[in-house]
Order: structure tokens, then C-alpha cells, then sequence
């Protein structure tokens, strides 16, 4: 099953996840929760149990963000497989958050 973890989380566990990205929120936003939405969709279709979602709330973090460079949400990094890429937005235009990432899906799948 996939971990979705929200950070800061004390924990020692480590993830196997082939996929892991980490998306910035800005508390219960409604693009926040949108843009989460849409990426647990978009990995479970294409990763199924294989990825993982770290999320951040700036509002709880808000030196993280500004030390890791984040000024807007939803914003997520795809954190691995490399390279580091980020997108911005509720990641609702599925064909562009696809052409980010460097994936082409047939529509069989």
C-alpha cells in the first residue's frame, strides 16, 4: 500500500517507494487538497502500490518551505526517481503534469 506521510514526521521509517514526491500545501486550501487529490490519482494509475507522497503544510512550516524555496502551493517536487522537478498548481491538466514528469500514457492503459 502507499504512504502518504505529512512532515514534519519524526519517524525512522524508510520508505522503499521507487516514486517518492513531496507536495507543499498551504493548510485545507482548496487547491491544496486538490492538488493532493489529483496526485494520489495520478500515482496510483500509474505506480499503483509503488510511490510515496510526503506532504508539507507551509502554515505548520513555513522555514521549511522558505529554506527548501518553495513562494507558492500547491507545489509538488518529484523527488525520485531523478531528476528533481517541480510543478506548480492543483496538477489538474493531467497531460501537462505528465509531460513535467517525462511519461506518456496510452489511453488502453
Amino acid at each position: 500500500m502507499p504512504n502518504i506521510s505529512l512532515i514534519p514526521k519524526h519517524t525512522s521509517e524508510i520508505s522503499t517507494a521507487t516514486h517518492v514526491f513531496r507536495l507543499y500545501v498551504a493548510g485545507e486550501a482548496p487547491n491544496s487538497i486538490l492538488a493532493l487529490h489529483n496526485l494520489k490519482a495520478l500515482c496510483l494509475r500509474l505506480y499503483r502500490d509503488d510511490y510515496r507522497i510526503d506532504v508539507v503544510d507551509v502554515l505548520l512550516s513555513p522555514e521549511r518551505a522558505w529554506a527548501e524555496g518553495v513562494i507558492v502551493t500547491p507545489m509538488v517536487l518529484r523527488i525520485s526517481p531523478e531528476p528533481v522537478v517541480k510543478i506548480i498548481g492543483n496538477l489538474n491538466n493531467t497531460d501537462q503534469v505528465l509531460r513535467a514528469l517525462g511519461l506518456v500514457i496510452n489511453d488502453n492503459d
